[in-house]
């Protein structure tokens, strides 16, 4: 930093002015400015430390996850708001909406582009598993708790690995495969003590998981190319409208005119706007905190994360709605975050030894 300098100014030329004294104008030159201050670093976070701002958003990304779980089953089940597939259009448009702001006048991260007709239908393709997964998980939960849901989905890894291995004939370790066995143990436990067992909102449950892993399976087969990859963010911003187009018509053909009663009710209730306004925001905040605690961590550490989520999900939706639970559910609930603890981490130390 360069200290503040005196400059002399005389009224007039030093050599004809002999009245000049110690009483000449002083002026006092400001110190250079930072490069904090002429980056405009004042922006929100900047005076937190950054484990406090890691906790903040590891504390975000948990409320977000778990609230629109809770919202989600909210309205499906108590509320009486059946439409599934129309709250997942909502959830889709608002991820559109709040991408688009976050990406091109936020500049949260750099705008990528779809570069070919190609790579276009590359992404279709994975939009479309996306929407059946997201609109599976939804209507499952109009029929079975979000407890057992968070079991169900819990089995992610189980999926993901059939699929690599049936699609890219991609092989795990032994050990990988064995930490699977209590992931699988520990949901028959829970589905055979399941108090509200609902054999429809199973299936689509399971359906709902099945998809969510083969999307992240394909996504790795289909943009494997470095000119191909596009930031999640990017990603969700292109897929999110190709989704509601998607599932529009799906929602009419299933739902009828949806959008017209979602009016003539708010009519009545105008609560339903905050619902379905809320609901949709805090799904894009999922993505959003999703980025956030990858950047901020690791992508390991959000699946750890997962884990802890999937119980503490459970538990609040217990606590919120009282549905039934029993000691056989919970145990085997326990032994299949159990499994994917062991999971991840016969994973990583594959990993390890591949290196």
């Amino acid at each position: 930093m360069v200290e503040a300098q005196k400059w002399t100014r005389r009224m007039s030329n030093p050599r004809l002015d002999t009245a000049a004294t110690a009483d000449d104008h002083v002026l006092d030159i400001p110190t250079n400015p930072t490069a904090e201050v002429r980056n405009g670093i004042y922006t929100f976070g900047s005076h937190l430390t950054p484990n406090l701002l890691t906790a903040l958003i590891i504390a975000s990304w948990f409320m977000s996850n778990t609230g629109v779980l809770l919202l989600n089953k909210y309205l499906l089940s108590f509320y009486g708001y059946r439409y599934p597939i129309f709250l997942t259009m909502l959830h889709m448009l608002s991820c559109a909406s709040y991408s688009y702001i976050a990406i091109n006048f936020l500049e949260i991260v750099p705008k990528q582009h779809i570069l070919s007709k190609k790579q276009f239908f590359k992404i279709f393709a994975l939009c479309a598993i996306f929407c059946f997964s997201v609109v599976c998980g939804n209507t499952s939960l109009r029929y079975i708790p979000v407890s057992f849901n968070q079991a169900i989905g819990a089995t992610t890894p189980f999926f993901t690995a059939i699929f690599a291995f049936i699609i890219t004939c991609k092989k795990e370790s032994a050990k990988v495969y064995f930490a699977l066995l209590p992931v699988v143990f520990g949901i028959v436990l829970a589905t055979n003590s399941e108090p509200l067992f609902n054999l429809f909102g199973f299936l689509v449950c399971i359906s709902s998981t099945a998809g969510r892993a083969l999307k992240s399976v394909v996504q790795g087969i289909l943009l494997t190319s470095e000119a191909e990859k596009l930031h999640s963010m990017n990603l969700l911003l292109y897929i999110a409208p190709m989704a509601a187009l998607i599932l529009l018509p799906f929602s009419l053909y299933n739902e009828g005119n949806v959008a017209r009663i979602t009016l003539e009710k708010a009519k009545t209730d105008s609560f339903i706007i905050l619902l379905l306004i809320g609901n949709a925001t805090v799904a894009y905040l999922v993505n959003l905190t999703n980025f956030l605690v990858t950047k901020h961590t690791s992508a390991l550490t959000l699946q750890v994360l997962g884990n802890a989520k999937a119980a503490l999900a459970a538990f609040v939706s217990v606590m919120v709605f009282r549905n039934p639970v029993t000691m056989t559910g919970v145990t085997g609930f326990a032994v299949t975050i159990m499994g994917i603890v062991l999971y991840s981490e016969a994973k990583k130390r594959s990993k390890i030894t591949t290196y």
